[in-house]
């Protein structure tokens, strides 16, 4: 059986609010899980205390037995120090200035330097 910490969708309709469990990876987002290892509630600021909660002691223990943490958990995991930070790399190429708004973006911070 293939474990994964995942996140499990509850709240209503646009006030999401997240339960981080632990779940045979067959098995659907919202239904049948394991154990539940924390929550996550994005409607909060990025620093608040209760954005993030995790049980740090079953999480280590669920990792040591092979679970696999989503991407989405593998970021709150490195950013608690419960497992290693993920590489994350945000390098959109579609939505980057093409090449004639590159060389007005240029020739602008010329004119700006002169």
């Amino acid at each position: 059986m293939s474990l994964k910490i995942r996140l499990a969708r509850a709240g209503a309709k646009k006030r999401p609010y997240y339960h981080i469990v632990v779940a045979d990876s067959r098995s659907p987002r919202d239904g049948r899980f394991i154990e539940r290892v924390g929550s996550y509630n994005p409607m909060l600021p990025s620093d608040h205390a209760d954005r993030v909660r995790l049980v740090g002691e079953r999480i280590t223990h669920w990792l040591s037995n092979g679970a696999l943490p989503t991407d989405r958990v593998a970021r709150f995991l490195g950013n608690a120090g419960l497992a290693p930070k993920p590489t994350w790399n945000e390098q959109p190429k579609k939505s980057a200035p093409k090449k004639r708004a590159q060389e007005r973006a240029a020739a602008a911070a010329e004119a700006a330097a002169a």
